[in-house]
């Protein structure tokens, strides 16, 4: 049997074969399918996480300045640590200082003083002399320069003036017969001055054409012709700052008009040693190396050396005023390398440097000079982007993989273990080796990465807890739904046993009040919320928790789902705020009833507070529930609300209640009370004020009166207890009025049909 052979179809194909077009239908399909898949397998934390350990690789390669500063004052902080130790060394500055400006006058000095200082450096012993400065122009000083520059004079003054030896070829003679190197700056554009082809410094080149790696100087200022052909070499002493303006590492050669230039340190070298060139390294990443007088110095690719800075020290140095003079010791010329520059504020020459933000410039070739001879330099290895980036990559993977499994805390712990590892690594190569390696761009970028997931997973919970709140705000109280919302699997049918207090409001004669509204529902709504929302607000500003509107009626409670241990003060405190709100209310109400010229009827609330035991939770079933409080403190807290009706007060508190806050608030014991539902009696008191009324001359006497009210009426002394409610009817306390009022037509009945003989004094409610 033959079978037909088929070519291959290619995805597409069998996508139209099948009646699918694969760009517009199946391939975003699958490739949401495929983004969902590793969404899953990574977590979109982790999926972020790696994308942007992605993105900072990438930056680091890119290196902007930024990144660059980061590194480079990392590096800063290390040497101000450990700065190099100054030792004895054959390098002396002959300093172009304040001192000698003082004395010898203006710079620039005639160059007949300038060979002055070179004869006495030779007669000293001087192994060679490089200058820090450039001699661009002929002396200004000189008798021939001199008299052209002075108007007026006779023409036999200024010929014999001419006639004598130029201060310039006296400078020159001086150098021929010495080790001299002048120095010379690399310039983007300068004047265009005639001069003498200029030699090239013999070099070199050991590897591949190293010229695309080194700075370029288009233009280079010289020096005069006549000291240039006297001078043993030529270097530069240009030095480049990094974007910081700060020095940090000097180029040992580089490109001028158009040739290679050794730096002046370099050249120094190769004159002092006698030798005839200076070698150039490099490899296909740039220059390795410069080698001079047998010395290899490591460079960067750019050919350039990190300066390995000490303190400034005063040893290094020699005022120019005194080897002008000859006023110096010997010793500290003999066998030196000599670098002559200026450090006079005025010359412009500082240089902001790790350890001292106006190092002399002169100072830092010295300083190059030390790192040289005493092999002391720092060194970048070419491979340390690659270890930074392997660090990055490695500490950050490991902070990726581990929050999700461990969480916050534990990594970070772990994580700082190792960071502190790389930073010592990277400090101890510093110190020990005098190698840099980047501590700071590893550390950020696996900061970064552990910030990233902790804030993507504090987004996650945050957008979890709104729509917790926006869920259940609307009929849960506030506290409750903060605590839900950060404890989600709290929503759980069942409770807890806790000792709370309850507060219950009503208003008084609301029936009336709501009668006048007929004509107009929207009005009586307006006037509801008007005023239950201040008093809702009282509650919660004392921590309390509404549980429900029942009307015009509130039902509260403290200590929960928050602990409380004040809740009998916080639940008082509410209390007469409320009362406080509610006359505010009336009065901007009668203001307007006036203004309209409508009836007022003002509002008037009572409250009942109560303590004790009761089951808190949330009650209900699977598919609705509320957090709510059951018990029989919360009955009684219920019935003593209803009884300010009969008693003419505002506030009633229950015995547990009062016991807790009887010295902090006005409160006066007025009865004892079995409601109706209840056998056992509850001894009540009314809440008259805070601690200002508690303490007045007023309030004292008004408790005084009642508690001897209470004893006469309880001991059925009916006369002696309704001379004291007729003293107490006319106190300025309305609510004691009240009560005083209700004990008088109370003990009238008793008068007309006494209780029985058992009776103990226990007032029993016949309604709610």
């Amino acid at each position: 049997m033959a079978f037909s052979q088929r070519k291959p179809l290619s995805p597409d194909q069998r996508f139209r074969e099948r009646g699918l077009d694969a760009d517009e239908n199946l391939r975003p399909r699958l490739m949401k399918r495929l983004a969902g898949q590793i969404g899953s397998v990574f977590g979109i934390a982790r999926l972020s996480a790696l994308l942007l350990l992605f993105f900072l690789l990438a930056v680091r390669v890119w290196d902007p300045f930024l990144v660059e500063l980061v590194r480079l004052k990392t590096f800063d902080l290390y040497q101000v640590v450990k700065p190099r130790t100054y030792q004895k060394l054959p390098v002396v500055i002959v300093d172009i200082d304040e001192k000698s400006l003082a004395e010898l006058g203006q710079w620039p000095w005639p160059r007949s003083t300038i060979a002055t200082m070179l004869q006495n450096i030779a007669q000293a012993g001087g192994v060679a002399v490089a200058f820090d400065i450039v001699f661009a122009e002929p002396d200004r000083l000189s008798p021939d320069q001199y008299a052209r520059s002075l108007p007026g004079l006779s023409a036999d003054v200024a010929d014999e003036l001419a006639g004598l030896p130029s201060t310039d070829e006296t400078l020159g003679k001086t150098m021929q017969q010495m080790r001299v190197v002048v120095g010379q700056a690399g310039r983007m554009e300068i004047a265009e001055v005639e001069r003498q082809e200029q030699s090239q410094t013999p070099v070199a080149l050991m590897g591949p054409d190293p010229t695309n790696f080194m700075f370029d100087y288009p233009k280079l200022l010289r020096n005069i012709d006549v000291l240039e052909q006297a001078a043993t070499g030529k270097g530069l002493f240009s030095v480049n700052p990094d974007p910081d303006n700060i020095v940090r590492r000097a180029a040992l050669v580089a490109i001028a008009d158009s040739k290679i230039q050794p730096a002046l340190s370099i050249e120094l070298l190769r004159v002092a040693t006698g030798q005839n060139a200076f070698a150039v390294k490099s490899d296909e990443a740039g220059i390795r190396s410069v080698v001079v007088g047998g010395v290899e110095v490591p460079t960067d690719r750019n050919g350039r050396i990190w300066i390995h800075y000490s303190p400034s020290i005063k040893d290094r140095f020699v005022p120019a005023f005194d080897i002008a003079t000859g006023a110096f010791d010997p010793a500290r010329i003999q066998n030196h390398l000599v670098v002559i520059g200026p450090s006079a504020t005025g010359l412009l020459d500082l240089k902001a440097t790790p350890l001292d933000p106006a190092m002399p410039g002169v100072e830092v070739h010295a300083q190059i000079l030390e790192n040289i001879l005493s092999q002391s330099f720092l060194t970048r290895p070419n491979y340390a982007l690659g270890a930074e980036l392997v660090a990055a990559a490695v500490l950050s993977l490991l902070t990726i993989y581990l929050v999700p499994i461990l969480g916050a805390l534990p990594v970070f712990a772990f994580g700082f273990v190792l960071a502190a590892s790389w930073a010592a690594g990277s400090w101890y190569l510093f110190a020990s080796k005098k190698m840099l390696l980047d501590a700071g761009y590893p550390l950020l970028t696996s900061l970064s990465c552990f910030l990233l997931l902790v804030f993507i997973n504090y987004r996650r919970e945050e957008v979890q807890r709104q729509e917790i709140r926006s869920a259940f705000g609307q009929y849960l109280a506030p506290d409750y739904v903060e605590q839900i919302a950060s404890d989600p699997e709290s929503l759980t049918l069942g409770g807890e046993r806790r000792r709370m207090t309850i507060l219950f409001s009503d208003v008084r004669n609301f029936t009336r009040i709501s009668e006048s509204f007929a004509d107009n529902p929207q009005g009586l709504t307006s006037l509801m919320n008007r005023f239950l929302t201040p008093l809702s607000n009282a509650i919660m500003d004392q921590r309390g928790t509404i549980d429900k509107y029942m009307g015009d009626a509130i039902m509260a409670f403290w200590n929960a789902p928050l602990n409380d241990e004040d809740h009998e003060i916080h639940a008082c405190k509410a209390a007469l705020a409320m009362l406080q709100r509610m006359h505010a209310i009336n009065a901007e109400r009668e203001q307007e009833a006036e203004a309209e010229g409508r009836p007022f009827f003002p509002l008037n609330v009572g409250i009942g507070i109560n303590t004790g035991d009761c089951v808190v939770g949330n009650m209900g079933s699977e598919f609705r529930f509320d957090y709510s409080v059951l018990g029989d403190a919360v009955n009684l807290a219920s019935r003593l609300e209803g009884q300010t009706k009969t008693y003419g007060t505002t506030i009633i508190l229950g015995e547990a209640t009062a016991q807790k806050v009887i010295d902090q608030f006005a409160i006066i014991e007025i009865d004892r009370l079995r409601v109706k539902g209840k056998q056992e009696p509850e001894r009540i008191y009314c809440l008259c004020g805070d601690e200002e009324v508690a303490r007045s001359e007023e309030f004292q006497s008004c408790k005084s009166h009642f508690e001897t009210l209470l004893e006469e009426y309880r001991s059925q002394n009916w006369t002696a207890a309704l001379a004291v409610c007729k003293d107490l009817k006319g106190a300025l306390n309305p609510e004691l009025a009240s009560l005083a009022e209700m004990f008088r037509v109370r003990i009238e009945q008793f008068q007309s049909s006494p209780p029985p003989e058992d009776w103990d004094g226990i007032y029993s409610a016949e309604t709610k």
